[in-house]
Order: C-alpha cells, then sequence, then structure tokens
C-alpha cells in the first residue's frame, strides 16, 4: 500500500462550506431552532466531518429500517446502524417534510441547518397521525434530513488534541504514513493494552493512532477528562515517531458487533486500515472481547463485513501476565505450566474505589496517579445520602442529626438539603402538584451532585415519592460520587400520630389534595441501601445505624 486508504464510499464528506455559513446564519433569523443536548451534538460533528462518510444527513424512518434489516444504505453499500437526530423538544413534533430548522447548542451558538425529509416517533407514528392534543410531553421524535453545516461544537477543552479525518489524513500524508492501526478507547489503557497496541503495530508495518471516545459535557458528562489525562501520561511510553495521540469525538454506544462496524468505517475515514478489536472492560453489551465476536454473532459475519467495509479487525485475545518472562501474552501462547496473572475490571474497580494496591504488572504509576485524581478512593469521594419517606417519618430529623455528627467529625465540608429549607430557597415559587413535587426533587438532585462533584457531603431530605425520579436523581449523582438510599420507613399510623400540624386529617378531609400517603401514592424504593423505621427506635440508634453502613460502603474511616 503507497497512500491511505481511501474513505468510506470513495470520498470524503465536509458538511461545512465556510462560503456558505454567513448566508445560513441571516436564514436562521427566521426558522425555528432546536438546542441539542450533548449526545446530539456528538452525532452531528461525525457527520459535518465526514467521519460518518458517505452519510450527508441523518436518515429517515425507511433508510432506517432498511439499515436495520438488510444493513444497506440507498445505495446497497454496508452500513451497521441508524443514525437520527433523536429530539424530545416540542417544535420537533411541529415540524413536516420541506421544513428547515436551525440546530444549536445549548447557549444558541448556530451549528447546522438540517432539511426536514422524515419525523416520526419511537412507534412509528408521524406527528399528522396523532390525535390533536394527544402528543405526550416526554415523546421522543426523530428527525432526518439534509445538513448544511456551519460550525463545529465549540471544544474550549484539549483543543490541540482535537482533528477532523481531512486534519489527521493531512497529517499522515506529511510524515509519510500509509498503514494506521487504530485504537479507540472508551477506558484508560494499561499494561497488557499498551503491549498488544505495539505488538499489533509492528506485526502489521503500521503506524498507530491512539484515538480515544471523548464524547461527553463539562457538566453533563465529564468522565473524558481523566481519560483524555491518562492518555497524555501514557504516550510519552510510545515511539513518538509512529505513534500519534487525537481525540474522536463519537457518543458512546453500547458494546455490540454493529457498532464495532461502525467504529471501523469511522476508522477508515479517519485514514485507519486496521482497527483492534476489544480489549477494554465492558460492563455493558455483548462483546466483551475481541475474541467473542465470532461466537456470539453467528448470524453476523463480522470478519466478512469489516472486509468489505475495507478495514482488517485485529481482535484482542484473553491476555494473561507471565510472571517468568515478565510479559503479558495471549493465554493460548502462554508456556505450560507458567504462572499466569489477572486481575478483572471488577476487581480493578473495587481496589480503585477502597484504595487498595494495583500490582505493578497491571498498570503504570502514571496511568494510576491521573485516575486517583479522576475518582479517588471512596473514602475521599464526595457523596449523597438521600432521606426518603411519608411525612412525619422521622427524616428531617435524622438528616439534622446525622448533619451534625458528620459536622463533628470534619475532614469533608457537610450541606444540608432537607425539604423545607430548599422550598424555602430553591423552589419557593412551586405548588404541590405532583409535576411540581417531581421539578423539586429534581432540583435538590442537581444541587446534591454538585456537592457530590466537589468531594463534599450532602444529606438530603425530600419526601420524593416517586421511584422514576429517586432513580434519576441516583444516576444523576453516582455520576460525580457516592449514593445511599435511605428509606424511613415509619408507617403511616405513626407518622399520623407524630402530626402537629394536622396535615393527615386536612388531606383526609378533602382539604389538600395529593397529599402523598393519603390521595397521592408514596411508591417504596426498590433497593435502598438501609430502611429504618423510627417507630421504636431512637434518633441516636438511627444515626448510629447509617454511620455504621456509611463505614460498611467505604465512605467513612
Amino acid at each position: 500500500m503507497n497512500q491511505l486508504i481511501a474513505p468510506y464510499g470513495g470520498a470524503l464528506v465536509n458538511l461545512i462550506d465556510p462560503t456558505q455559513a454567513e448566508a445560513l446564519k441571516r436564514d436562521a433569523l427566521s426558522l425555528p431552532s432546536l438546542d441539542l443536548g450533548w449526545r446530539q451534538q456528538c452525532e452531528l460533528e461525525m457527520l459535518m466531518t465526514g467521519a460518518y462518510s458517505p452519510l450527508t444527513g441523518f436518515m429517515t424512518r425507511a433508510q432506517c429500517e432498511r439499515v436495520e434489516s438488510a444493513q444497506q444504505l440507498d445505495d446497497g453499500s454496508f452500513w451497521p446502524l441508524p443514525v437520527t437526530l433523536a429530539s424530545r423538544q416540542k417544535i420537533a413534533a411541529e415540524l413536516k417534510p420541506g421544513d428547515r430548522v436551525a440546530l444549536r447548542d445549548g447557549e444558541g451558538f448556530m451549528l447546522a441547518v438540517l432539511t426536514v425529509s422524515d419525523v416520526w416517533d419511537d412507534s412509528g407514528a408521524k406527528p399528522n397521525e396523532i390525535e390533536p392534543n394527544k402528543t405526550e410531553p416526554n415523546k421522543i421524535w426523530h428527525l432526518g434530513g439534509a445538513v448544511e453545516g456551519v460550525a463545529l461544537p465549540s471544544h474550549p477543552d484539549f483543543a490541540s488534541l482535537r482533528a477532523t479525518p481531512a486534519e489527521l489524513r493531512a497529517l499522515f500524508a506529511r510524515r509519510g504514513w500509509r498503514r494506521v492501526v487504530a485504537w479507540q478507547a472508551h477506558h484508560p489503557m494499561h499494561r497488557a493494552q499498551f503491549e498488544f497496541c505495539l505488538k499489533s503495530a509492528i506485526e502489521n508495518e503500521a503506524n498507530l493512532l491512539l484515538h480515544p471516545q471523548v464524547g461527553g459535557d463539562i457538566t453533563d458528562a465529564p468522565g473524558y477528562f481523566g481519560l483524555v489525562r491518562s492518555f497524555l501520561a501514557i504516550r510519552e511510553r510510545f515511539p513518538a515517531a509512529t505513534t500519534q495521540l487525537s481525540l474522536l469525538p463519537a457518543p458512546p454506544r453500547e458494546a455490540s458487533a454493529c457498532a464495532l462496524l461502525l467504529r471501523a468505517i469511522v476508522a477508515r475515514n479517519y485514514g485507519c486500515s486496521l482497527l483492534i478489536a476489544g480489549g477494554e472492560h465492558q460492563a455493558d453489551g455483548n462483546c466483551r472481547r475481541g475474541e467473542d465476536l465470532a461466537r456470539a454473532h453467528a448470524d453476523l459475519p463480522v470478519a466478512e463485513l469489516a472486509d468489505k467495509i475495507g478495514v482488517q479487525l485485529i481482535a484482542y485475545p484473553r491476555m494473561v501476565y507471565v510472571e517468568d518472562r515478565a510479559e503479558h501474552l495471549p493465554e493460548s501462547d502462554a508456556p505450560a505450566n507458567a504462572r499466569l496473572l489477572t486481575l478483572s475490571g471488577e476487581e480493578f474497580q473495587r481496589r480503585m474505589r477502597a484504595g487498595l494496591k494495583i500490582p505493578d504488572w497491571f498498570s503504570f504509576p502514571e496511568v494510576l496517579a491521573e485516575l486517583h485524581r479522576q475518582s479517588p478512593p471512596r473514602e475521599r469521594q464526595g457523596f449523597t445520602v438521600f432521606f426518603t419517606g411519608l411525612s412525619g417519618s422521622g427524616k428531617s430529623t435524622l438528616a439534622r442529626a446525622l448533619t451534625a455528627r458528620l459536622m463533628e467529625m470534619g475532614g469533608r465540608s457537610v450541606t444540608l438539603l432537607d425539604g423545607d429549607i430548599v422550598r424555602r430557597h430553591l423552589s419557593s415559587e412551586l405548588g404541590f402538584s405532583k409535576a411540581h413535587r417531581d421539578i423539586n426533587v429534581r432540583r435538590i438532585g442537581f444541587v446534591a451532585s454538585e456537592i457530590t462533584k466537589n468531594r463534599g457531603i450532602a444529606i438530603c431530605a425530600p419526601i420524593a415519592p416517586y421511584r422514576q425520579t429517586r432513580r434519576d436523581v441516583r444516576a444523576m449523582i453516582e455520576a460525580a460520587g457516592g449514593f445511599v438510599e435511605i428509606h424511613v420507613a415509619t408507617p403511616i399510623e405513626t407518622c399520623e400520630s407524630r402530626d402537629r400540624k394536622g396535615l393527615y386529617a386536612k388531606a383526609r378531609a378533602g382539604l389538600i389534595p395529593e397529599f402523598t400517603g393519603v390521595s397521592d401514592p408514596y411508591e417504596v424504593p426498590e433497593k435502598p441501601e438501609l430502611a429504618i423505621d423510627t417507630t421504636h427506635l431512637g434518633i441516636d440508634e438511627a444515626v448510629q445505624q447509617i454511620l455504621l453502613k456509611l463505614e460498611h460502603e467505604g465512605y467513612l474511616r
């Protein structure tokens, strides 16, 4: 091969025409707008830069169905997964084929104009097929159509490491690279991956592109910062003349054979003719290692389809550390009777959370240092204690007592977010309807997640009667640190007997509508970390149970 592999489909798509940008911005002044979340911006960036060549826009419903059933584009070429623009915004349901809509980031910055070809929901229905006033507020609408780019999403972070397919191809050409193997990483690289990547490049007489996937957001999904810093740390161990580090703005996808084949197309568009498949711990999906592909997807000939794409897949094997030889090898190549060492992804995460030693043979000290900066052991993490229960169950009393005990102990800042306090200072304009109570709990969750992210302790004590809201709050906070849900499971009879304000009596008389436990349900937590009934339990005893639980989970030492 005397030149780089051509883009998939023969030509690299570029949807941004600088000569048309100002005209598009003027047109957009009279167009409706869609604000895109970070995942949508990632998909748009992949389209506009040509990473998804030969696509020139988001797929229509018919195109998606053809991809899902036959893995084909309109011209018959292979394509593994649909690429659509999904939106919950009301304006999406009001669009119709032929309309143009401005696509903007969360701050209103103009990114592109979409000429709509199709609009449909998850059930396949189009807006005009749904009865008037029957549109669900959280329904997801999918938009298909051609994209005219104005500008790429703004990335104030790691600007020097970001390159479009065209820029990276030009760099490869200047350096005389003709054959490139890609490592598209979701997770930090440890010694086994490092050795396998080097070996793969050498054996295939190829250069190496380290291409960590950094689809994320500074506020909503900042985990990629630690990933990039870990690659900056390990980059010095690779030969500079044959290795390039660049960032891939792809959105995260569940591991699957189809997702792997889409990654192969992306690799080709960036100028890579080889792609290492597998090699990372995957908590979800059905592809755990590169070697799993052939077994798990007998109905999908992955290697054959990769050849059709034009990219050679290098399957990452099960790697073991051979102590006698002080190196990592595929398990099938390990000498008989040799002492073999492994460390599972789950065990690695457990040790990181607990602050336990990671063996020297498993990773590099500079990589571990970056990971500890990003996710310190639990005893140094922020966390949230989230009390939930009926009015009068003892939530607020327990929350105040626990806050006092934790402040006595010191070491972290502690913030009490009691329901009444939050109502007074953060949600004074809200009433007590189901919708408003839901908004109030989500606000508490957001504030708690910010406290947790900054390694403080948030103590929350709302009623929080709805399971889905509590699940969403948990997900929000666990992305930043620890979350401990405590169900104050005091029976309603006890709660009513403690009711000094007479709220239960008023609710039963119909004077207070939608009162939790009387005229509105309280959905009992499914798997709280701790359940406490304060009927016959003193405050000091209850707080001690909570402190012991926090110690057991590793948050206190």
